[in-house]
C-alpha cells in the first residue's frame, strides 16, 4: 500500500511539474540548441549578400532542426526586405529552409513618411514593432547576436 501511494504521489507531482512548466514555453520557443540572430542595419548591397550567405552557412553547418536563424532588418537595412529587392528569390528560399525574417515597424513608418507611400515588404517578413527590441528579445532567449 505504501509503494502504491508513493507511486501515486510521484505521478501527481510529475504531472503538476509538467503543467506548470508548459506555459513557460512561448509560442516561439523551439528545441534547437543553436540560435542566431543576424542584424542588418545598413543598405550596402555587399552586406545584404553577406548576411544571406551567413544564414546559408549556418543552415549548412548544422543538421536539420538543430539551428534557428532570424535576420532582423531595420534602418536602411530594411531595404533587404523590400518586395522588389534583387535577393527576393534567395530570401524566399531561405525562408522555406526555416530562416525567419523580421522587419522593423519603426523604420517602415519613417520610410513611409520619407517616400510618401508605404514600401511593399516581402511577404515572408514578419513585421515587429522595433528591430532593436526584437534583437534584445532574441538575445534574452539565448540567441547569439551577429552583426556582419
Amino acid at each position: 500500500m505504501l509503494t502504491y501511494l508513493r507511486s501515486f504521489f510521484l505521478t501527481i507531482f510529475s504531472l503538476l511539474i509538467v503543467s506548470v512548466a508548459t506555459p513557460a514555453l512561448s509560442a516561439e520557443s523551439t528545441f534547437a540548441e543553436n540560435k542566431y540572430v543576424l542584424q542588418l542595419s545598413d543598405m550596402d548591397p555587399s552586406k545584404q549578400e553577406l548576411i544571406l550567405n551567413n544564414a546559408s552557412n549556418l543552415l549548412s553547418a548544422y543538421p536539420p532542426g538543430q539551428v534557428e536563424v532570424e535576420i532582423v532588418a531595420y534602418g536602411p537595412g530594411l531595404r533587404l526586405l523590400f518586395a522588389d529587392n534583387v535577393h527576393n528569390k534567395r530570401i524566399d528560399s531561405l525562408s522555406q529552409s526555416g530562416v525567419k525574417f523580421s522587419a522593423c515597424g519603426n523604420t517602415l513608418k519613417g520610410m513611409t513618411k520619407m517616400l510618401g507611400e508605404e514600401p511593399k515588404i516581402n511577404p515572408v517578413a514578419k513585421m515587429v514593432p522595433a528591430g532593436i527590441v526584437r534583437i534584445g528579445e532574441l538575445s534574452k532567449q539565448g540567441y547569439v547576436y551577429i552583426k556582419p
